[in-house]
């Protein structure tokens, strides 16, 4: 295997975020031709491109399948058992599909979920004219893990009438809540959501409220074009070779854009689709979103409303249409009621607002301690590069020379520690992510990038220069991912910095590479058709200096910390089809020579500290609360069920906030606080931050030992 070194500034192009782009026009209608040569394409071009060279088998045949048939009914609330089973029949034939040209996959799901979809408004008129009785004991599976298909008609109603009721119910409560309110305003007496007795009016009004929503619903599943259910197949075969390939379908503009910058102008938050739901990935630095604190990295969205406006359902709509009801004028509320992985729901209230540039940006500050001197706090929230200045000839904006100029500022200061923290931060480029761990390193190897031929380059610092090589402490957490890794990785191998946060980062130790399916194409088929749009295709893995790959198992920490995120299943080793953790070679990298913690002593202070501290203990009860709640997934569907519910869940809440696990701006009542959130300095900010007040007490409780300079190979 060879391997070659150069200089990480070669690499400027690179960047490790998941989302790329593509963007033209979308043709208007269907043709079979066209979608036969995109077949073509997919055929000749990921196994040939992929880092892995997966065949065309039957074993992607049934990885392709699972994920085709978890999009076309994500809910199992259409097709029935004898639906799937003549489905289930292509479930090793894609592969045959993709190589003769002779799709049929995509048009028989999509005239089966039509029929049933036609069927179920059927049921629904059945239903919702039967009407629900509030008070009878029901209850629903809601994951769809633990579901299989409906048998007959009879199950398949069964299930909506579940499904339906649940619905009413909640409409219901809400509307009951909203009348209260008013009711208080005005000094009447309020009306008691607990009473059997229910209010007539409202129960009417929250029917009448679910049966449009359903209706928009089903109607909108209709009206999915043929060449959408084809797309989606196409989409479902890359996704088969690992999460981050991609088919991606000729789009508009304004799609164009929502990729190129990887958010949503408005809110910014980075969203995918997921099963049938808009799930959020990360909260872009600097966003509306952000500034707001609630809307989380894997919530769901289930509806969106304007301010005074009624919620949409937004589950089953494709990411463009989501956008389009979650967009509007800058200084408009939108509301987005989200569900998080434990069973709680929310809703979001967030006033649209452009990124605000500052705040994307690196940012210092000083923590002052009388005992050990002063602690210095960097926060770096993405490894950003303006990659356009660059193409111009100019030196643009980045953060390898902001985080230059803020560690200098806090030299003279006289800091006497210093506190990275890397939590949330998504990634950027690579060239920077070697760059800044130059500044804490006096060169040498960073991080090994591997090609789909096994072809390894080694990237390297060539700067000797140290500017900061005091004690340093790097933050982390489970939505910490890519270029992050990649410079919490070097700290940890090169013994320079303690790693300090949750179980593990993201994971995702990969690079993707964007190619045009217009391109290269046979000269018979050129110009014929309309744009047949792009893959994304994962090309390129990384691995640590020790050889370690950080895809899959991500960073594990020095020291592991309880956090409120410990119950989520987020990160690459719970998605499908993610490439596997291995290892290279090692390469040859000086050990830090300077001042660095005692690991052994440092993991025993910190199980001392987490034992005896309140918070970080309500933090351990919390989540592990948290956890029970995700694995109760059958909830109850009666008044009073769903209001015990409630209140468990509320009363959880606030038994958090009370013993500073959650922000004061996690309360949803309170919107003044919600607004006051995103007016905070860094330092008040700080002042509540559990994980940065651990990090302070190691500067000041743990001594550092010198090194003399060493090899490891």
């Amino acid at each position: 295997m060879r391997i070659h070194r150069f200089v990480s500034s070669l690499l400027l192009a690179f960047l490790l975020t998941s989302s790329s782009v593509y963007g033209k026009v979308m043709p208007v209608e269907f043709d079979l031709g066209r979608n036969r040569l995109i077949a073509a394409m997919l055929r000749s071009q990921l196994s040939a491109q992929h880092f892995d060279h997966k065949p065309f088998d039957e074993q992607m045949s049934k990885e392709a399948y699972k994920l085709y048939i978890s999009q076309l009914d994500p809910k199992k609330q259409f097709l029935l058992a004898s639906d799937v089973a003549q489905l289930d029949q292509f479930a090793d034939r894609i592969d045959d599909e993709i190589s003769n040209g002779h799709i049929s996959l995509p048009d028989v799901g999509m005239k089966l979920l039509n029929k049933r979809v036609e069927k179920v408004g059927a049921l629904i008129d059945e239903v919702m004219a039967a009407g629900f009785s509030p008070n009878k004991k029901d209850s629903l599976q809601t994951d769809p893990d633990k579901l299989t298909a409906p048998a007959d008609r009879a199950e398949l109603k069964d299930r909506w009438r579940r499904s339906l009721k649940l619905e009413v119910l909640d409409s219901y409560l809400e509307a009951v809540d909203k009348e209260n309110k008013k009711r208080e305003k005005e000094e009447k007496a309020l009306l008691d959501a607990e009473s059997t007795q229910i209010d007539q009016g409202l129960w009417a009004e929250a029917m009448k409220k679910v049966r449009k929503k359903t209706d928009a619903y089903l109607e909108r599943l209709l009206k999915v074009s043929r060449q959408e259910h084809y797309n989606r197949y196409f989409d479902a075969v890359a996704r088969s070779f690992d999460p981050h390939t991609n088919y991606m379908a000729p789009t508009s503009k304004e799609d164009f854009d929502i990729h190129m910058s990887g958010s949503l102008e408005g809110i910014g938050a980075l969203l995918r689709e997921d099963d049938g739901h808009i799930k959020v990935v990360r909260i872009i630095p600097g966003s509306a979103a952000e500034a707001q604190g609630q809307l989380q990295a894997e919530d769901v969205i289930m509806s969106v409303s304007e301010k005074d406006g009624e919620p949409v359902d937004i589950s089953s709509m494709s990411i463009r249409e989501a956008v389009s009801y979650i967009r509007g004028p800058k200084g408009t509320e939108v509301r987005l009621t989200v569900t998080r992985a434990d069973g709680t729901r929310l809703v979001i209230p967030i006033v649209r607002d452009v990124v605000k540039l500052e705040e994307t940006y690196v940012k210092s500050t000083v923590i002052k301690e009388e005992k050990e001197g002063k602690v210095g706090y960097i926060k770096i929230p993405s490894f950003y590069r303006d990659f356009s200045a660059g193409r111009l000839g100019k030196e643009g904006r980045n953060v390898t020379d902001d985080t230059r100029a803020e560690l200098h500022k806090l030299k003279k200061e006289g800091i006497n520690g210093l506190i990275l923290d890397l939590r949330n931060n998504g990634g950027g480029s690579l060239s920077d992510a070697v760059n800044v761990s130059g500044l804490f390193l006096p060169g040498g190897p960073m991080v090994q990038v591997k090609n789909s031929q096994g072809v390894i380059r080694v990237l390297e610092d060539k700067d000797q220069d140290v500017v900061y090589d005091g004690p340093m402490i790097v933050l982390i957490n489970q939505f910490a991912a890519s270029a992050s890794e990649i410079f919490a990785a070097a700290m940890q191998d090169y013994g320079r910095a303690l790693v300090v946060g949750g179980a593990h980062t993201h994971g995702k130790g990969t690079v993707q590479a964007l190619l045009d399916m217009n391109r290269n194409l046979p000269l018979l088929h050129l110009k014929k058709y309309d744009d047949l749009g792009a893959l994304k295709v994962t090309i390129q893995k990384f691995y640590r200096v020790n050889g370690s790959s950080t895809q899959y198992k991500g960073v594990v920490p020095d020291v592991v910390l309880p956090s409120m995120l410990d119950y989520l299943e987020t990160g690459e080793q719970y998605m499908d089809n993610s490439l596997p953790w291995d290892t290279v070679e090692e390469v040859a990298h000086p050990l830090w020579h300077g001042s660095r913690f005692d690991l052994k002593r440092v993991q025993e202070q910190s199980r001392n500290y987490v034992a005896h501290s309140k918070r970080f203990q309500k933090i351990k009860e919390e989540s592990l609360k948290a956890k029970k709640r995700k694995k109760e997934t059958e909830v109850p569907v009666y008044l009073a069920g769903v209001i015990k519910e409630r209140k468990e869940l509320e009363q959880a809440r606030k038994e958090a906030r009370e013993a500073g696990v959650l922000a004061d701006e996690e309360d949803e009542a309170d919107e003044d606080a919600v607004a006051k959130e995103g007016e905070k300095t860094l330092d008040e900010k700080l002042s509540h931050d559990l994980y940065v007040d651990f990090a302070v007490f190691l500067m000041e409780n743990s001594k550092t030992v010198e090194l003399a300079a060493d090899t490891k190979k």
